[in-house]
């Protein structure tokens, strides 16, 4: 899933600093948030490598086993739950450690990578940015939630304990209700993280008032260099 056949790359200026990780949501792929990227250019701030990945196509079962693009199986969707495949998660999170030490050897330590994603790609965020060894710059959660608060408890790393959080949810969202948004939010702050949380009245999507917040929040970590 890290060749480039199966991963979008978009460089906001020459040799960048900063690379930010994005994971689209179930049955999506790795096109569907390209065109984030000119809504997010910070005029002076450091350039910053864009790395869109593909989930593997996977049956879903509770989609009544449907071929798509998924990060995890979903053995049953729920109001405010959710049954998943904690072996999906895991390994979905080795390939984003990979994309993650691709970076690293393209000159991008770790301490500058974001992990972001939409959805699922939310939930693959706060799965493998809160298990993983070294400390990212941040993490990203549109519409997102904790798949499995097990899961990841299991193997918190402290070296995300303080990672700043950036969390985002629609009160109308009929397809991730916004209390699995909060409860991902409560579960990051429970364990340190420093989460800055939105709620905008919109559905299962993304909206101009968020991506405008995100842009404040991302201008301020590309300051710090």
């Amino acid at each position: 899933m890290t060749d480039q056949t199966s991963t979008i790359e978009i460089e906001t200026a020459p040799n960048p600093e900063y690379a930010v990780i994005l994971m689209h949501g179930l049955g999506a792929d790795a096109n569907d948030f390209v065109p984030l990227v000119p809504e997010l250019r910070i005029p002076g701030a450091p350039g910053v490598r864009f790395v869109f990945p593909n989930a593997p196509e996977i049956a879903v079962t509770a989609n009544g086993g449907y071929v798509m693009r998924a990060w995890y199986d979903i053995y049953e969707f729920g109001g405010v739950t959710r049954k998943v495949d904690e072996a999906g998660i895991e390994a979905s999170c080795a390939t984003v450690r990979k994309l993650i030490d691709e970076q690293n050897r393209r000159g991008i330590p770790t301490s500058k990578i974001f992990l972001a994603g939409f959805s699922q790609g939310g939930a693959m965020t706060y799965s493998a940015g809160l298990t993983h060894p070294e400390a990212l710059a941040g993490l990203i959660v549109l519409s997102g939630y904790v798949p499995s608060s097990g899961f990841i408890e299991s193997r918190f790393e402290a070296a995300n304990r303080e990672v700043p959080v950036f969390a985002a949810h629609g009160t109308q969202d009929d397809i991730l209700a916004i209390q699995l948004g909060e409860a991902g939010r409560d579960f990051a702050l429970a364990r340190g993280c420093k989460v800055e949380w939105h709620a905008y009245p919109m559905p299962h999507s993304v909206c101009l008032e968020e991506v405008e917040a995100l842009r404040t929040w991302l201008a301020a970590r590309l300051a710090q260099r």
